[in-house]
């Protein structure tokens, strides 16, 4: 049952009007997060470094080596990324 022209929380009334259940929205995931983070087993927040990517050319060896992997974010970014990728 889709309504043209209503909001999404309007058509959701109407439906939960006529078969008596609340159908609630599905939690969806920011697909950006998904590409950038990942969570670990402990719940911390991994991320790739930046900075490796363009003009490497005049970067010593030693610094893109390092630039490699992930690391761990800061903790207070921990909510907002576990909200972004709530839908997993």
């Amino acid at each position: 049952m889709f309504l043209y022209g209503l909001s999404w929380l309007t058509a959701l009334r109407v439906q939960a009007s006529t078969t008596k259940e609340v159908i609630m929205p599905k939690m969806k995931t920011k697909k950006a997060a998904t590409k950038r983070l990942k969570m670990s087993a402990t719940g911390k927040v991994l991320r790739t470094q930046g900075g490796k990517s363009h003009l490497n050319g005049y970067k010593p060896r030693g610094r893109k080596r390092n630039l490699r992997g992930t690391v761990v974010a800061k903790e207070v970014f921990n909510k907002t990324a576990e909200r972004m990728l709530q839908g997993n």
